[in-house]
């Protein structure tokens, strides 16, 4: 596993930690439609982004001509 993927798995998993200690703390509804249920796509994608390698932004930057690599 390469550091870019266990990244995006933190990333992810913090992302949607946050989201459900806000939601149980009362600071948050997500039982109710709202820009949280955004935040909580970034956060799974980014997770299941790195456990499978699919990442829909990664196919639509390398359709329009972005290269990959840390471009030092």
């Amino acid at each position: 596993m390469t550091v870019e993927r266990i990244v995006r798995i933190v990333a992810g998993l913090f992302i949607m930690l946050s989201l459900a200690l806000s939601h149980f703390a009362g600071t948050a509804d997500l039982s109710s439609p709202s820009w949280l249920w955004f935040t909580a796509f970034v956060g799974f994608n980014l997770f299941q982004s790195g456990i499978t390698r699919f990442c829909p932004m990664d196919i639509m930057l390398k359709k329009a001509g972005v290269q990959s690599g840390c471009g030092l």
